[in-house]
């Protein structure tokens, strides 16, 4: 019974904490400057990149990027409950922000119309919680292989 209990609270963690994630997008034109956004809804493809302050650019993705990391890994650790996991997450986080702001001011800088789509997908990774999608499964296929693992001799 009282497992039962916790469980149900840990999915209502999740939950909350995925409705937070959601209100980051749900208000992202009110919350971050991103001139990008309107740009990316229109056919880009055939568009000029707007102008854009860089540094306030670089500033809003970054707290965006921060704040859904922050969120992600509390849906980790509370799905897990493993230190280990949750460093090795934050671990694998640090290292997305660092080659994929790396890669999108490059892309930003040098921006010719045929780099608007790796510049899209790039910035989805910055500025959407994706990471958290590919690694939930991923440590859940981990933790069934862990369970399952024949007693050694």
């Amino acid at each position: 019974m009282e497992k039962t209990v916790k469980k149900r609270y840990r999915i209502a963690e999740i939950g909350v904490l995925i409705l937070m994630l959601a209100a980051i997008r749900f208000f992202e034109e009110d919350i971050f400057y991103d001139p990008l956004i309107d740009f990316f809804k229109s056919d880009y493809l055939l568009g000029i990149i707007p102008p854009m302050d860089m540094a306030k650019l670089m500033i809003n993705l970054t707290l965006r990027y921060f704040l859904n990391t922050a969120i992600s890994l509390a849906i980790i650790y509370i799905g897990f409950r493993d230190l280990n996991i949750l460093k090795f997450s934050a671990i694998l986080y640090a290292f997305l922000y660092v080659l994929a702001t790396a890669v999108f001011i490059f892309l930003v800088l040098n921006i010719e119309r045929e780099h608007y789509l790796a510049l899209f997908y790039v910035r989805r990774f910055l500025i959407h919680p994706l990471f958290l999608l590919i690694l939930l499964p991923a440590f859940y296929y981990y933790r069934l292989k862990e369970f399952k693992k024949p007693d050694e001799i």
